[in-house]
């Protein structure tokens, strides 16, 4: 779906990878980052979001929490992160991007509710009922710290992914606030839901869920009832373009992870001014049955599309040549994406080791893809600054060798 952007707005980075492929640099199956570019957008979006009194924190699951795209987003000038889960906090928290979020997405477990507080001392804490409100607080309390608690809240007819539902009765926000407040060790902070914010395939446009007014009634009630400097957390499909409209809805927290490396929905039928920064790089096993399979891993095609053909750019030199796309089948979600299927019924037939590069919104933490930092495509020098885990961690990958 990205890589039509990528080639248009980003050729260089495309070319820059395939090289360092040939060079033995990146492995296969790997989502690769152009951190230039990512400190670039991250300058853009922080700027948008100051400039609307808005607080950012960055997410970056996917693209596995690679410890230079940590360093990149810091360097342009978002200081902190909301992470999915515990692990993706203390992967963030290694690489010096400290914990803003912590149990939105995912609620913090009983017996790692002593680490987040000792250990990651998040800016605030997510959660969706009083029993995982009562572990924040008791491990905040033992810890010494009195931990800001956002509540999750939900109301009827509002839009939660399958899996992901939760939380507080919006309509009883004022309670709730005041049964937190209430418990040793933590203070209400505000209310948060997701997703504020999705893409509309009809219009082709971001539209306001149903979420985002529910948090708009529960906050209007939360200040009548005297309570003010409500923080009103409002993440999903979080570009620099959709500011304006989350700031006029009265949200003063954004978590933007997409957006500062170019492939929210929006991304890929506008031009935003972040540039594409990532793209899912692989090569050519071998043949069969008229198909050229290349090394699969990181195949996640995102659901938030509608069906569409997946086409990859295939050469065994760098390159950003349309005549070098060719039709790739995805195995179904069903099975274990072992390789992908390119079609090899043209005039050049993809070969063995050939470079394989597809322009997926990836989420690198779902895959066992490597996740490879690049810096220096702007300069025309580029150093590959290391390959990792979807854990943000160094891997042995065996295709490195002493110069």
């Amino acid at each position: 779906m990205f890589l039509d952007l990528l080639i248009r707005r980003n050729p260089e980075f495309v070319r820059t990878a395939i090289a360092l492929h040939r060079n033995a640099r990146i492995p296969a199956n790997a989502f690769v980052l152009d951190l230039d570019a990512v400190e670039r957008n991250t300058r853009i979006f922080q700027a948008e979001a100051s400039g609307h009194g808005l607080t950012a924190f960055a997410m970056t699951k996917q693209v596995g929490r690679h410890s230079g795209f940590c360093t990149a987003v810091m360097k342009g000038g978002i200081e902190r992160s909301v992470a999915v889960d515990v692990a993706c906090a203390v992967a963030c928290d290694r690489a010096g991007l400290k914990t803003g979020h912590l149990g939105h997405l995912v609620q913090v477990p009983a017996h790692e509710a002593a680490y987040a507080a000792t250990r990651l001392q998040p800016d605030f804490w997510t959660v969706f009922s009083d029993v995982k409100a009562r572990e924040a607080a008791a491990a905040s309390a033992r810890s010494g710290r009195e931990q800001r608690l956002m509540a999750r809240i939900q109301a009827e007819g509002d839009t939660f992914y399958r899996g992901h539902e939760g939380g507080f009765d919006a309509s009883e926000a004022v309670s709730v606030a005041n049964r937190l407040d209430a418990l040793d060790g933590a203070r209400f902070a505000g209310l948060t839901t997701f997703p504020a914010l999705l893409f509309d395939r009809e219009s082709r446009t971001v539209k306001p869920t149903p979420n985002l007014n529910t948090l708009a009634r529960a906050a209007e009630a939360l200040a009548a009832a005297g309570r003010a400097d409500i923080e009103i957390n409002a993440p999903g499909t979080t570009s620099s373009v959709v500011l304006p409209a989350l700031a006029d809805a009265g949200a003063t927290q954004v978590e933007p992870g997409n957006g500062l490396h170019g492939t929210t929905p929006l991304h890929a039928v506008e031009d935003l001014p972040e540039d594409p920064a990532v793209l899912y790089l692989t090569e050519v096993s071998h043949h069969h049955g008229g198909k050229a399979y290349c090394f699969g891993g990181g195949l996640y095609i995102d659901p938030v599309f509608t069906e569409y053909q997946v086409r990859a750019l295939v050469s065994p030199e760098p390159t950003v040549d349309p005549a070098a796309l060719l039709d790739v089948e995805i195995p179904d979600y069903s099975a274990i994406d072992y390789y992908a299927m390119i079609d090899a019924t043209g005039p050049r037939k993809p070969a063995a080791g050939d470079t394989v590069v597809f322009g997926f919104r990836g989420q690198a933490f779902t895959t066992r893809a490597m996740v490879v930092g690049v810096r220096g495509i702007s300069s025309g020098q580029p150093r590959v600054t290391s390959v990792e885990n979807g854990f943000g961690q160094a891997v042995d990958w065996p295709g490195i060798f002493p110069e």
